[in-house]
């Protein structure tokens, strides 16, 4: 029997769990997404990402738990479940010698639909040319093919893997706009990734997965407060070991000859002063990548699957 879900429930998963013999994929993985929100699923190559949206289109099965899209089994009911899904794979693979154009219209017709839905402003919005043929297409230009076929249909749920790799900066505005407005309209969109600041800027949740297992399951700007900023500072002569000790909301990470690396949290103005009483020759601040945050927010081992 089914279970009774919330019609605001699009996704829930629960005890998700995939082993490839002695090697894991997921394990006991646990995230409920609700309709009309975009939920990062963040995590570093090898994670478990991509495991767990195959396991949600039933490209292949668990090895223990469950998995629910709008309250539907996906080993019973995928057909119906995919009807309603628009996916980008992270190993986006298309028909070489059909133009764009071509490929919509085989997905058009896949789906049933009249015509080609959206696909057309779609193309337009993202300056792609429908009418070469696929292998002429830069990587980018392939990667808004896959992003059309996706959203053409006005699906309930986006599943996107990797969905900005090879988009130049404006075009990826243009994609963060395109999620925005299918938010905005009712769909729900599971959005798995590597890259941190391309999550925060789109998602409203986040789950954290490292070595297979989910870290933690929190809104985004919870997550950006405990993330910190990284600071690359490079000096004539390298500092003393304690010069910077005790300096309110700085960590030192690591050092390279002249070159000091520092996590930054809250004010900057106690480093900034500190500094001031060396001669800097390079500086450099950004936002902790998620290798960083990972190293803040996660110093304990975690135990593989043998």
């Amino acid at each position: 029997m089914e279970l009774s879900l919330s019609a605001e429930r699009v996704v829930r998963a629960d005890g998700l769990t995939k082993l490839y013999g002695s090697s894991r994929g997921i394990v006991e993985a646990s995230f409920e997404l609700t309709a009309g929100e975009v939920f990062g699923f963040l995590g570093p190559n090898g994670a478990g990402k991509s495991t767990t949206i195959r396991l949600m289109l039933d490209l292949i099965r668990p090895t223990s738990g469950r998995i629910e899209l709008f309250g539907l089994d996906p080993r019973k009911r995928g057909l119906e479940i995919r009807r309603r899904i628009g996916y980008v794979p992270g190993d986006l693979r298309l028909y070489e010698r059909l133009t764009a154009r071509e490929l919509l219209q085989y997905f058009s017709h896949l789906r049933s639909m009249r015509g080609l839905g959206a696909a057309v402003p779609l193309a337009e919005r993202l300056e792609l040319e429908l009418d070469r043929p696929i292998h002429a297409l830069s990587k980018g230009n392939r990667q808004k093919v896959g992003l059309v076929q996706a959203l053409m249909h006005g699906p309930e749920l986006l599943v996107l893997d990797e969905p900005t790799s090879g988009l130049d900066p404006l075009v990826q505005q243009t994609f963060n706009d395109l999620l925005r407005e299918a938010t905005s309209a009712g769909s729900t969109v599971f959005l798995s990734s590597h890259m941190l600041g391309e999550v925060q800027r789109v998602a409203d949740r986040v789950a954290v997965v490292r070595e297979g297992r989910i870290e933690l399951v929190e809104e985004v700007e919870t997550l950006r407060r405990r993330a910190f900023t990284r600071v690359d500072v490079t000096f004539a002569e390298t500092p003393s070991p304690d010069a910077f000790a005790g300096v309110l909301g700085v960590r030192e990470l690591e050092r390279h000859a002249q070159s000091v690396v520092f996590a930054l949290e809250g004010s900057p103005d106690p480093l900034v002063k500190t500094l001031a009483r060396h001669h800097v020759v390079a500086l450099d601040i950004h936002e902790a990548d998620l290798e960083d945050i990972f190293l803040s927010l996660y110093r304990k081992p975690t135990n593989d699957v043998a």
